[in-house]
């Protein structure tokens, strides 16, 4: 999907931010802080927001019920970022609005002149994002891949996402070279203990923030599509309990890490503490309600991007 001409998205950038100043009440220091844009960035938008007539009784855009949204589920669970794309009732993708959002996230956190480690998960949803990302110069931030880019039969996963990233971003970017599931505990021990494993695991630990898909389960389930499950391995993790999935590993309805199960054998980089890092989880869609609102839930991810109807769901369960 083309990206949008800039004077919409400077219009969306105002509306924001018009939002943020007379309806949720913020300082043009905190629309600053927020938007990450300077201070007299924040008063122009604002400016422009009034010059658009976007501000009456109400913000006249639409993306003002998606910035109600995202307030409502950040308070729900204590999220430290959230933004909601309006949903398309006629499109069928399970990636349009939220592909770009995530693109433009990724992005603002590229522009960081501090150094930072970014660590991306893998699937549908990431690539098209980082397909939406422009040409950009990051030589002091580090990428580091959550997932293996081997396949089970030793081909190049398609979904990993981390070389698209190195081409459309130069910055120093670091492949897990594993399979997302290996054979065994032991195995996986073995592995990890390689010296260039080892330098993914801890870049991961210290990430400072990462952009992952949330993955449903079922026997028609990306795991299962891709081969990394066989259907029946996926039917009995279901009947333990499972609900969902981030880079391999399983959860419950509670957002609980399943143990003594599928997750011994996941060669992929842990999560990120939430505490110190913001995961944010980029999914839309009917079929990712569940394993969304476990994830938020157990707070598997601290941030979120996702369409109205979906954030209607997680609202209202």
């Amino acid at each position: 999907m083309a990206r949008r001409p800039d004077g919409n998205n400077r219009l969306d950038d105002a509306a924001r931010a018009g939002w943020l100043y007379y309806v949720a009440g913020r300082t043009q220091d905190e629309i600053a802080s927020t938007m990450g844009i300077s201070r007299q960035s924040a008063q122009r938008l604002v400016s422009l927001a009034m010059a658009e007539r976007l501000i009456k009784v109400r913000l006249d855009h639409p993306i003002a019920a998606c910035l109600e949204l995202g307030l409502r589920l950040k308070e729900k669970f204590d999220l430290w970022q959230v933004d909601i794309v309006p949903s398309d009732p006629g499109s069928s993708s399970t990636t349009v609005g939220i592909a770009e959002a995530g693109a433009a996230e990724i992005e603002r956190w590229l522009k960081s002149v501090d150094p930072i480690i970014l660590a991306i998960g893998t699937g549908r949803t990431l690539k098209a994002a980082i397909d939406q990302l422009p040409a950009m110069e990051c030589p002091q931030h580090r990428i580091v891949s959550l997932t293996g880019n081997i396949g089970l039969d030793g081909s190049a996963a398609y979904y990993n996402v981390i070389f698209s990233m190195a081409d459309a971003v130069k910055a120093r970017h670091f492949p897990m070279p594993l399979p997302v599931l290996v054979s065994s505990p032991e195995e996986r021990e073995l592995l990890h203990n390689q010296a260039l494993v080892k330098s993914a695991l801890q870049l991961g630990s210290e990430a400072n923030v990462a952009f992952v898909g949330v993955g449903e389960l079922g026997q028609d389930a990306p795991l299962c599509e891709d081969g990394f499950l066989a259907r029946d391995e996926m039917m009995q993790l279901m009947d333990e309990g499972a609900a969902g999935e981030i880079c391999g590993w399983m959860f419950d309805r509670d957002g609980r890490m399943l143990s003594g199960s599928i997750n011994e054998r996941v060669a992929s980089v842990p999560l990120p503490s939430r505490d110190s890092a913001t995961v944010i989880g980029i999914a839309k869609g009917q079929r990712k309600q569940v394993a969304l609102r476990a994830a938020l839930t157990g707070r598997v991810i601290n941030g979120l991007i996702t369409d109205e109807a979906t954030a209607q769901f997680l609202l209202a369960n």
